[in-house]
């Protein structure tokens, strides 16, 4: 009986040791898992304020993406009822960004150069817009740039040789590139006619003669179109002259030079070396300096000109000059093509210089601007060179040019 007692009595132990843990065979209890900190979270102030930042940073986009459209509105090549208003409203809007808000303008064809790029002063220039004109007109025609130094100094320029020859008519300008006439209206407050109104401004005042002189470079596309706007005039005067371009005919192959293409070549290479300060080319090409003139170019069956042009100057016996086009066409006009021929001739200095009657954006920007793909950073890429200048001035402000101009004004009026 003893005996059954004593064994009871371990079973209950050993029970109540599994199921309370009782005695140093128990397992140790679990911990419980630690509490996680909260997160820290930001100042109510520095979440305000990073909101008004970024509020900031979108008004500011908004505020530029709105100039940029309204930009855009006034860059296009047709003139409408709207186009004063609308070429204001694109000013009015840029006046009140801020500096800042400026440089974000970007658009198709916006960009915070638009308005805000020096171009010099637009005051010096004279629209030529006037009436009162009387029955004698010589309306002189551009593409236009909204350079104003070069407008002055290259358009200008001839508007004033051609008045200064003919004193007895009224010279007038008008510009075929609309896109330009609002540039330089809503930026100066400058009003350029173009063909239409100045066609108009010529009946509206009486006129009965009128020459028409291009300042154009050749027989290309944009001769072409003002000939086309003329010709829709024509019944309205007792006479009308269309004069010739710059360089004259254009010629069937390479080798058609002429009078103009001669004083053309020979009045742009002198300029060339007086604003180089050398004696005369062949002390550049004694310098191993080559000149290099860079043409628009074009797809226009004309472009054998720029080639007549090159041929031009090796007959003259220039032998350091080569004319090069920004478009490339025709293709031994483009860029890389004339650079290994400099680089072949043995010339390591260059002098680039347009030859353009304007020295506007093809000049500022293709040829002498700093972008990878400009003449200048191709040109200074190569390792070829080991000095390249850039004279930038157009073909209108060379005297001997001017005096071309004026002689196909007299040709005209003997037709």
């Amino acid at each position: 009986m003893k005996n059954k007692i004593v064994v009871a009595l371990l079973t209950t132990c050993v029970c109540a040791s599994m199921l309370f843990g009782c005695g140093s065979t128990a397992a140790p209890a679990a911990e419980a898992p630690a509490a996680e900190e909260p997160a820290t979270e930001a100042p109510a102030d520095d979440k305000q304020e990073e909101a008004t930042e970024a509020e900031a940073v979108n008004d500011d986009q908004a505020k530029a993406d709105e100039v940029a459209a309204l930009i855009d509105a006034i860059y296009v090549q047709e003139r409408t009822e709207t186009t004063d208003a609308d070429c204001k409203a694109a000013k009015d809007a840029w006046d009140a960004l801020t500096d800042a808000q400026k440089e974000l303008v970007e658009g198709e064809n916006a960009d915070p150069d638009y308005f805000g790029r020096d171009t010099g002063d637009a005051s010096k220039d004279d629209p030529a817009n006037a009436d009162e004109i009387g029955e004698k007109e010589i309306l002189v025609v551009s593409f236009g740039t909204s350079f104003n130094e070069s407008r002055a100094e290259d358009i200008g320029g001839i508007e004033k040789a051609i008045a200064a020859a003919y004193p007895d008519w009224s010279v007038r300008r008008a510009f075929t590139a609309q896109i330009i006439i609002n540039h330089v209206q809503a930026r100066d407050e400058e009003f350029i006619d173009n063909m239409d109104q100045a066609l108009e401004r010529a009946v509206n005042n009486g006129v009965k003669e009128l020459v028409v002189q291009p300042t154009h470079l050749m027989h290309g596309a944009e001769y072409d179109e003002m000939v086309e706007a003329v010709e829709s005039y024509k019944d309205k005067f007792d006479k009308v002259y269309i004069s010739e371009p710059l360089l004259g005919q254009v010629g069937a192959d390479t080798k058609s030079l002429n009078d103009d293409k001669k004083a053309v070549c020979e009045a742009v290479v002198a300029q060339t070396v007086a604003d180089a300060s050398f004696d005369s080319l062949d002390k550049m090409a004694e310098d191993k300096t080559a000149i290099v003139y860079i043409g628009h170019g074009t797809s226009h069956s004309a472009k054998v000109t720029y080639s007549q042009m090159q041929a031009q100057m090796d007959e003259l016996g220039y032998t350091n000059v080569f004319v090069g086009t920004v478009e490339g066409e025709p293709e031994e006009t483009a860029c890389e093509n004339i650079m290994e021929n400099v680089h072949n001739a043995g010339y390591t200095k260059v002098i680039m210089r347009p030859l353009m009657v304007v020295a506007g954006d093809h000049a500022n920007n293709d040829m002498a601007g700093d972008d990878e793909d400009t003449w200048k950073s191709i040109f200074g890429a190569s390792g070829y060179f080991e000095k390249l200048d850039m004279q930038i001035a157009g073909l209108g402000r060379i005297e001997d040019v001017q005096s071309r101009y004026v002689a196909h004004v007299a040709d005209a009026l003997k037709k």
